[in-house]
């Protein structure tokens, strides 16, 4: 299986990465390009067997899967430059999530789906969001999910929850980076710990909680009981969690929402304004 990826921005080389290095697919079989091709040359000096394509028409004239990471604003653009390179054997896959599957078939002729990847993918680890078009095969789809088994979890989401799962699995991260940060800073501002053992400590608690949920040994729920011993210490900083956190995360939601409905709105104009 020949694999193209357009676009080598942070995204696009994670999974670059996640798929040589879990080996699925020799870096042989990948060729790459970016609009800066210095960008796509630092990742070949990284794996010398990758291919570095000069255009993104070189991409979808000779390779079967092609994955576009390049901004949603950018996306129609590009699929009006590589249609003409495309067939019906071919299989385009998005990993923007503003754009659907939908408006992905009604633009080029080739089967089309849709990956959201996460940055866990660069440990080899975590899940990546599937929802696959009308025209792709059943033999294409199951190729598909098997390249992403090799570094992820695949789990098939509806269209009108890709922005909200979309919110848990690739931007959760980051969010969750800064609770954690704010975390290690206040613990330093509030006793003699230096931040090098604060962070130190909270690297090594966070990674015991992820094999403690995978292991199944507690759900999120029992684990809190299991920790807070009634009249204790943690049930006092569980307290202040409740009576401070209040909305936050609605917020949350509703701003990454309505920042989801305005590139909608933006990528629907694109698609359905073409002459």
């Amino acid at each position: 299986m020949k694999i193209g990826i357009i676009g080598t921005g942070n995204m696009g080389t994670i999974l670059i990465q996640a798929l040589i290095e879990s080996n699925s697919v020799k870096a042989s079989d990948i060729t790459i390009t970016n609009r800066t091709l210095e960008k796509a040359n630092r990742l070949k000096a990284q794996y010398p067997n990758l291919h570095v394509a000069s255009s993104a028409n070189d991409i979808a004239k000779n390779c079967e899967f092609i994955f576009i990471c390049v901004k949603p604003i950018q996306f129609y653009p590009l699929l009006k430059e590589i249609n003409e390179s495309l067939n019906k054997e071919k299989v385009l896959i998005s990993i923007t999530s503003p754009i659907s599957t939908e408006e992905l078939e009604g633009a080029v002729s080739c089967q089309v789906a849709r990956v959201i990847p996460s940055i866990t993918n660069r440990a080899l680890s975590g899940c990546s969001l599937i929802t696959v078009g009308k025209r792709i095969s059943k033999e294409n789809e199951k190729m598909l999910v098997e390249l992403l088994e090799g570094f992820s979890q695949p789990i098939y989401i509806e269209e009108e929850n890709t922005r909200v799962a979309s919110d848990i699995v690739s931007c959760g991260p980051a969010f969750l980076s800064y609770l954690l940060q704010c975390f290690i800073n206040a613990a330093v501002r509030q006793t003699l710990i230096t931040k090098e053992q604060a962070t130190e400590l909270t690297s090594e608690m966070l990674i015991g909680l992820g094999k403690l949920i995978e292991k199944n040994v507690y759900s999120l729920e029992t684990l809190q009981e299991k920790v807070n011993v009634k009249g204790g210490i943690t049930g006092m900083g569980l307290q202040v969690l409740e009576d401070e956190v209040g909305d936050m995360f609605d917020l949350l939601f509703k701003e990454t929402h309505k920042k989801y409905e305005e590139d909608r709105k933006e990528i629907t104009e694109q698609f359905f304004s073409r002459s």
